[in-house]
């Protein structure tokens, strides 16, 4: 029986050991990390793993794009897709810092709690992404691909405009760059807010009452951030729907663990369909997305069973 490997690939100077124990439970037998490689090296990576093996042998090998950088992630993920020749293919998964699978979980329990409880998904709601780095950045575009208007929040001077909007440019996302650095400029973003998600640093406060109570319109608020204090007020770390009273009335909240509990099963599945699918899996945010709603959706046949 041949072994299932995965190639797991990063800029950076290590791989990360929850992707791997990940890896290793999701049914591959052998991942081997290679540290400090470039979109420029990926080709001849990927040309090496595909003709060591026969044509139409791609549920044999994988490779993962992991490190911290959604912009070199998506370099080296067009370049490994570039790289296939005829049959000789291989899956191809990019995660890198858990961006791309936190991003699609936030976005995929939203649409499930506004079809649930407010009659509507996601499609021309107003949500506000406070939080510009990788998992803000990838939140925002999969809600503005859903026919959101949707705001992506800028909380320090450091957040890169132009380099955020060129990552949207790259999906075709209309995202709209907004400061929140004052409170002053965080209550003008929430009059307007129908769904508002925090994907900041941990640890770190983002909306207190005194913000959210300009908030008439809030419907759901997701919070990332699992480090005490919440990036919201309110938000419980295992909320998953539970209703969030303040002056302005009430919403809907998703807390981290909820987010984190579907991240984990949404890549440990992706990880299995890289192996197991009819195909060669090519996997980016996007793509997981629409795995993470399939994962809901099979949760809710098993409680309605």
């Amino acid at each position: 029986m041949p072994k299932k490997i995965l190639y797991f690939i990063t800029p950076g100077s290590n791989v990360s050991p929850f992707d791997v124990t990940l890896a290793v439970d999701a049914g591959f037998d052998m991942v081997v990390p290679f540290t400090g490689i470039q979109p420029e090296n990926v080709s001849a990576m990927v040309q090496d793993a595909i003709f060591c093996r026969p044509p139409k042998r791609f549920n044999d090998t994988c490779i993962f794009i992991g490190g911290r950088d959604v912009h070199l992630a998506t370099d080296m993920f067009q370049a490994a897709k570039k790289s296939m020749v005829g049959d000789f293919k291989v899956g191809v998964f990019a995660d890198p810092n858990g961006a791309y699978t936190t991003s699609a979980s936030i976005v995929a329990l939203i649409e499930q709690l506004l079809n649930e409880q407010c009659g509507g998904g996601i499609n021309g709601r107003t949500v506000a992404v406070f939080g510009a780095g990788p998992v803000g950045l990838c939140t925002a575009i999969l809600a503005s691909k859903q026919g959101a208007r949707t705001k992506l929040c800028q909380l320090t001077a450091d957040d890169d405009e132009k380099a955020a909007m060129r990552f949207c440019d790259r999906y075709k996302a209309e995202v709209e760059w907004v400061s929140a650095q004052t409170q002053e400029e965080k209550i003008e973003i929430l009059k307007d807010a129908e769904i508002v998600i925090c994907a900041a640093r941990a640890g770190v406060r983002i909306l207190n009452t005194a913000e959210l109570n300009h908030a008439t319109k809030l419907l759901v608020a997701a919070d990332t951030n699992a480090v005490p204090p919440s990036g919201i007020v309110g938000i419980g770390v295992q909320d998953m729907g539970e209703k969030t009273e303040f002056a302005g009335g009430s919403f809907l909240s998703i807390g981290p663990l909820a987010i984190g509990n579907l991240k984990y099963k949404v890549q440990f599945g992706l990880y299995q369909k890289a192996h197991q699918d009819f195909k060669a899996a090519l996997i980016d945010f996007p793509d997981a997305y629409e795995f993470a709603l399939s994962v809901l959706v099979e949760r809710a046949k098993r409680k309605v069973a």
